[in-house]
């Protein structure tokens, strides 16, 4: 039995490239990996949630067949947003990530005042856009050293406007999701995932921080594999 398309969806500040080892051990999938327009390194072109959920639309409609979409930590807000009346996915995996409701953002669901580790900056010609400190920590407690690092070098910033717009739409409602809590998690504390949770139909589990892709992509290739093959 053929597997479905895989699409992963990276989190704030992210980008495709921090999926690289993830990839790696999915080298029998047909996997696709959306860049966000919310995420980069030039402030004056970051795009918002909106934009990223186009593109999350346009990956998923140009996929040849059934998908599962695998979203990371923010990703989950504009993938429920752009995902609702998909015909083609079959289930949405959040991955630490933020399965909110209609008329939530992500600050308004994590309690409305961004956290320490946010650095908001002002900018008169770009507006506000945000840089993550300290994300050795906050991301990446449990990877190794060297690839930390490199993660770390290859950050963006992330647009403010993206953490403050409502979802107007939540694909969970009509299509089966699975939520794998992370559960030594420094960015996402796990209290808050397990109340997303509560949202999903299946929930699976890992020892891990925030970034299990460069902690442990093996065992994340594994679990991705048997949800692509689940349903």
């Amino acid at each position: 039995m053929s597997l479905p398309s895989l699409i992963l969806v990276p989190g704030a500040w992210h980008k495709p490239e921090h999926l690289a080892l993830l990839n790696d051990e999915l080298r029998d999938v047909d996997v696709h990996t959306v860049t966000l327009a919310s995420s980069g390194d030039e402030p004056a072109k970051l795009g918002d949630m909106h934009q990223d959920a186009s593109l999350i639309r346009t990956a998923v409609a140009a996929a040849d067949g059934p998908v599962v979409v695998v979203a990371h930590s923010y990703g989950g807000i504009p993938t429920s947003q752009a995902l609702a009346g998909a015909d083609n996915v079959r289930r949405i995996v959040y991955l630490a990530a933020f399965q909110i409701e209609i008329g939530e953002s992500l600050l308004s669901s994590a309690g409305g005042s961004p956290p320490p580790w946010w650095k908001i900056h002002q900018d008169a010609g770009t507006g506000e856009y945000v840089e993550a400190l300290n994300p050795a920590e906050v991301f990446y407690g449990d990877v190794d050293t060297e690839i930390a690092r490199q993660a770390v070098t290859r950050l963006g910033y992330q647009s403010y406007r993206s953490k403050t717009q409502e979802q107007t739409q939540a694909a969970w409602h009509t299509i089966p999701s699975t939520y794998v809590i992370c559960e030594a998690d420094n960015a996402l504390p796990p209290f808050a995932q397990e109340h997303f949770a509560n949202r999903a139909g299946r929930v699976a589990r890992m020892a891990t921080s925030h970034s299990p892709f460069l902690s442990q992509p093996t065992a994340l290739a594994r679990l991705i594999r048997d949800e692509l093959a689940s349903d």
